[in-house]
């Protein structure tokens, strides 16, 4: 093994949380997705599932921004 100065701890923990954060998003936009297509879809209330996908997408966008 090479020898490899371990005090980049910080930069690892930094893109741990980053990461986790990106994975978090992702589920909770997949989720707000198929339910507004369920609601589009399955409901036939095409109009209050685009208001919600889109107000909801942008709501995350908003608070994942101001989390981060």
């Amino acid at each position: 093994m090479a020898d490899v100065p371990q005090d980049n701890y910080g930069a690892h923990l930094a893109t741990y949380t980053a990461f986790s954060k990106l994975v978090l998003f992702m589920i909770l936009w997949l989720v707000l997705l198929m339910s507004t297509m369920a609601l589009g879809l399955v409901a036939g209330v095409h109009l209050l599932a685009l208001l919600i996908g889109v107000g909801g997408t942008v709501a995350l966008l908003i608070a994942f921004a101001v989390m981060g």
